[in-house]
């Protein structure tokens, strides 16, 4: 089971970006994820007439590793690390490890 997944509010703990808050797009591989206005990279495009494309330089989001980031838990209104707890009836559920609730809960 994924601690992060696609959907999650993550805050970036390390790195350039550090204290930007944004929600997961995608995950690209097993330990790196996309995060909405997180490692932001100009790259320079060349333009290709048969695609219809323009060229210049335009923002591209690149992947971070999980390990720089921390689930938001909004009760605490910081990151929080993510446990598995196994439900009675059987279901396997992500909890924040500081208050024990349960991620996603409203």
């Amino acid at each position: 089971m994924q601690k992060i997944r696609k959907g999650d509010e993550v805050v970036v703990i390390t790195g350039r970006d550090k204290g930007k808050r944004g929600t997961v797009l995608s995950r690209s591989g097993p330990s790196h994820l996309m995060v909405e206005g997180v490692n932001v990279v100009k790259k320079h495009v060349r333009p290709n007439p048969m695609k219809g494309e323009v060229g210049g330089i335009v923002d591209k989001t690149m992947p971070i590793d999980q390990s720089n980031v921390m689930l938001f838990n909004p009760a605490t209104g910081k990151g929080d690390r993510v446990g598995i707890k196994l439900l009675e009836d059987g279901r396997k559920v992500r909890v924040f490890k500081s208050n024990g609730e349960i991620v996603g809960a409203a």
